[in-house]
């Protein structure tokens, strides 16, 4: 028998897609919204063996679009968005076309078909230029971005509604998710696959700065398991707020190169020789990032499973049986 359904937005992306997998084992009924301008198609073409998957290709800018897909959904998974600090500060106009106006029409058409809770991915970018470390959610500074400022408003609109109308909604701040169908291509790619791809090609890594900026790592899997406690919880203290989504441990970037390098080089060992080259520090860049992750333990019993190392060894050896496939 099947369970609820889900609407996922951005079901198409790389945490989107992880998503969409991962529910379909679960036995849920699953839409997926997407407009392919991020996401792909060879990311979610293996999900429609599944009877209880159903893509829709659309856009979250027209509110036409988000009513036909929250149509008869239990659960919003909201995803779609447009990442990338350089990309919102080259084009902020359509970042906050995607961002904002798009997730106010998927959050209104929540709101007009009744949905149970709505999940949105929020941002560790939030914290802005607050240097207090480990971040705590209470705690934010001032946006250092585009995508930040974005970000951030999806959390006061979310407020709002809870507030207003009585939708249920929890915000989950990711912090630098890595793993597998991570996108290492464009010019607004994520460093991990950007990285991975490059080492595979004997091409020298470009870190912005010195190497020393950290950042908290997540792998998928523990972003996967946040979005299913924040679906599943039963404890009403745990809605109508906002959680660090991370492992809780820094690495700085220097560091991940040696541990890319590494582990990669177990497949080559011509690898382990490609050294890395240090460019200018980057606009917007936030220095160092590190999650409290004491009140998803605390309000949703959240356990992460994979620390940062686990989850770069299990993340490369899918990057090396799978990233040469889309070249």
């Amino acid at each position: 028998m099947l369970k609820q359904t889900l609407l996922i937005t951005g079901g198409a992306g790389f945490i989107g897609s992880n998503l969409c997998e991962y529910f379909l084992s679960k036995n849920y009924q699953v839409v997926c919204l997407d407009n392919f301008s991020t996401g792909h198609r060879y990311n979610i073409n293996h999900l429609f063996e599944y009877e209880a998957f159903k893509l829709i290709e659309g856009d979250i800018r027209d509110y036409k679009t988000c009513i036909e897909a929250v149509s008869g959904v239990d659960y919003v998974l909201h995803q779609a968005a447009l990442g990338s600090v350089p990309r919102s500060i080259a084009d902020p106009i359509t970042t906050n076309e995607v961002n904002v106006s798009g997730f106010l029409n998927v959050l209104m058409a929540a709101k007009e078909a009744k949905v149970k809770r709505f999940i949105y991915a929020a941002s560790s970018s939030t914290y802005g230029d607050a240097d207090k470390l480990p971040k705590v959610e209470h705690e934010i500074g001032m946006p250092l971005s585009p995508y930040a400022v974005t970000k951030y408003v999806n959390e006061l609109y979310a407020d709002v509604f809870a507030k207003t109308y009585g939708l249920n909604c929890i915000g989950l701040r990711y912090f630098n998710v890595f793993g597998k169908r991570q996108d290492p291509e464009g010019a607004y790619a994520a460093v991990i696959p950007k990285f991975v791809q490059q080492l595979m090609a004997y091409q020298s890594p470009v870190i912005n700065g010195d190497g020393s900026f950290s950042r908290d790592f997540t792998y998928i899997d523990n972003v996967i398991k946040m979005n299913e406690l924040a679906l599943t919880t039963t404890n009403p203290e745990a809605l109508n707020t906002v959680y660090n989504t991370a492992y809780g441990e820094q690495t700085s970037l220097k560091e991940l190169f040696l541990y890319l390098r590494k582990y990669l080089a177990k497949f080559d060992a011509k690898i382990a020789e490609v050294p890395v080259i240090f460019g200018p520090e980057r606009q917007g860049d936030i220095p160092h990032s590190l999650a409290s992750i004491a009140k998803a333990k605390k309000l949703l019993n959240y356990e992460p499973k994979y620390n940062m190392q686990a989850g770069l060894q299990e993340a490369i050896t899918w990057y090396w049986n799978n990233l040469k496939k889309h070249d």
